[in-house]
């Protein structure tokens, strides 16, 4: 938990315009057709992150670039609507904000554009001027496709001030990989991170769950793997769980991941042992995948409903 009146949990990561356009079909090369339905809101794994935490009731703050153009406006503004602290933002002078397009078909199928210059990636010293929301946290949870330098750099004061760090994503494996995962408290690798960061195909549940294992011997005290179109094995010092996907319609995958880290974390911070905080972890991203977008609603029954499915198919 935090101290004071600083915020719980903070995020580390991009924020981005997410343009969501549905279609009945991909075009062909040279290929047009026609969109069914569009939709925009403010995106970026670490926007859609963030927005968790607070709709699960975390106080949260928010770190990262957008442009000083009319969509870093829209984007920050919808950002305080959802009550997060944007106090740590950086407006960067003569840059575009992030722009994501996520064009998704009937069946959950999606293609990916993104536009993320280099020059709306956090720097170090974007980070060292955040200092005031880092140390305090409950929690930092840093989203690994900021460059390494940066991402290390939250870890390490997150880590001075006695917060849980929290990773999402694969660092890269060199020293400075190594010294983000000495320094992390939480590891969250999705399906296809998991196995180029191993080096090795995950194909189940033991699989999923001997890799968490050995991952713990990094420096984590808790790690999660996805395995594709199975489930999730976390495993900690004294225990382990799989817990297999819950069966829901599914319109957009996009936005599992982001809400199953948000939601861990926002649990482990709330003093939630890890089996528990694993299941809301599950709930979560299952919840997130009826709905276009990478943006979460965590709002209302939506965990209630996924928790109780998840206990019909895995039982506590």
């Amino acid at each position: 938990m935090a101290r004071g009146n600083s915020p719980e949990i903070v995020v580390v990561g991009q924020i981005a315009r997410d343009l969501v356009l549905s279609v009945d079909e991909m075009p062909a090369k040279g290929g047009a057709v026609p969109v069914r339905r569009r939709q925009e809101m403010l995106g970026g794994k670490g926007a859609n992150q963030a927005v968790a935490c607070a709709q699960l009731g975390a106080g949260t703050a928010l770190i990262g670039v957008v442009g000083d153009d009319q969509a870093g406006d829209n984007v920050l503004r919808q950002a305080r609507s959802d009550g997060i602290d944007v106090s740590g933002v950086v407006r960067r002078q003569d840059a575009s904000t992030g722009l994501i397009v996520d064009v998704l078909e009937p069946d959950g199928g999606w293609r990916y554009l993104e536009d993320l210059p280099t020059d709306v990636l956090l720097t170090e010293s974007d980070v060292e001027a955040a200092r005031s929301l880092l140390e305090p946290a409950g929690s930092v949870l840093v989203q690994l496709q900021q460059p390494s330098a940066a991402a290390l750099t939250a870890a390490r004061l997150g880590k001075t001030g006695g917060a849980r760090v929290v990773l999402d994503g694969a660092p890269a494996q060199d020293d400075r990989g190594a010294a983000l995962l000495a320094a992390a408290d939480v590891f969250r690798l999705d399906a296809k991170e998991a196995e180029l960061f191993c080096g090795e195909r995950i194909g189940g549940a033991d699989d999923g769950l001997r890799v968490g294992r050995e991952l713990l011997r990094s420096g984590p005290s808790l790690v999660a793997v996805d395995v594709a179109g199975k489930g999730n094995a976390v495993v900690w010092p004294d225990g382990q769980v799989f817990l297999p996907l819950i069966d829901t319609e599914v319109v957009d995958t996009t936005g599992a991941g982001d809400a199953f880290t948000a939601a861990l974390t926002v649990a482990l911070d709330h003093g939630a042992p890890p089996p528990q905080a694993a299941r809301t972890a599950v709930a979560a991203a299952a919840s997130s995948v009826e709905r276009a977008g990478g943006r979460p609603d965590l709002t209302g029954d939506a965990l209630r409903v996924q928790l109780d499915r998840l206990t019909a198919v895995a039982p506590t």
